[in-house]
């Protein structure tokens, strides 16, 4: 029986993550990765919840990212 070891999935390079971002995207990932809401973060950013919506779906898009947890992760090593 011979074993494989395989690397873990990792997320995209920091540097490569700002670069691929607009402004505003990482302005809304700043606020969801701080625990607010769709809506707490659309009042704050002076948008609607679904511009929001919108901006977290091409975020997710771009740097293959499924889920909010991943997300916060991503703004962590950010440092947003």
């Amino acid at each position: 029986m011979s074993l494989t070891l395989t690397t873990p999935h990792t997320l995209t390079p920091v540097p490569t993550a700002t670069a691929t971002l607009a402004p505003r995207e990482q302005e809304a990932l700043r606020h969801i990765a701080a625990g607010r809401t769709y809506l707490q973060t659309a009042r704050t950013m002076g948008l609607s919840k679904h511009t929001v919506d919108a901006y977290l779906r091409r975020i997710r898009a771009k740097l293959g990212i499924n889920t909010t947890a991943e997300m916060t992760r991503l703004a962590v090593s950010l440092g947003l």
